[in-house]
């Protein structure tokens, strides 16, 4: 299985809200070659990490099955976040979109790009929570533990379902 984390924070180029951005871009990964979109997770709304006075961002992953190269799944995702306005400048800035791969099965990789599993989506409650709707049964191929159990091992993040959270 496939993990991307999907978010938005900012309108789209063409004015379109983040929760509308994140469903194109589901779309955008079903249409992957190679590919399956085997599910997605609820929208949910989170704070900005760190702390800022940026929007809130909506959240939320997607499982995909196929065989593909890291580096060009990564590729991809780069395409379709451009595609999406994503401006790159200061790390954690606000943004358009940002697609991540959290996993891709038991791989684990610390280079060349992507490092695999992501290196911080065992502190992230908004990645997390989405991937314990998907998959309750999904290991960090590093650290042993389900979504579930991670998330547990968190310090409180501000965490809601988005009023809209039907992906489909």
């Amino acid at each position: 299985m496939i993990i991307i984390a999907f978010g938005a924070n900012l309108p789209a180029p063409d004015g379109s809200a983040p929760a509308e951005t994140c469903r194109r871009a589901v779309a955008a990964l079903a249409r992957l070659p190679g590919l399956t979109l085997d599910a997605v997770s609820p929208f949910y709304e989170s704070q900005p990490i760190p702390v800022s006075d940026q929007p809130p961002y909506i959240n939320g992953v997607a499982a995909l099955s196929g065989e593909i190269d890291p580096a060009r799944l990564l590729a991809l995702l780069l395409e379709i976040e451009h595609r999406f306005g994503r401006a790159r400048s200061l790390a954690n800035a606000a943004r358009s979109l940002d697609l991540d791969i959290i996993a891709m099965g038991g791989l684990v990789r610390t280079v060349p790009d992507p490092i695999l599993p992501h290196p911080r989506a065992q502190d992230r409650a908004f990645v997390l929570r989405p991937i314990a709707d998907i998959a309750p049964m999904w290991r960090h191929p590093v650290l042993g533990k389900t979504a579930a159990e991670l998330l547990a091992d968190l310090p409180p993040q501000a965490l809601g379902l988005h009023a809209d959270s039907d992906p489909g």
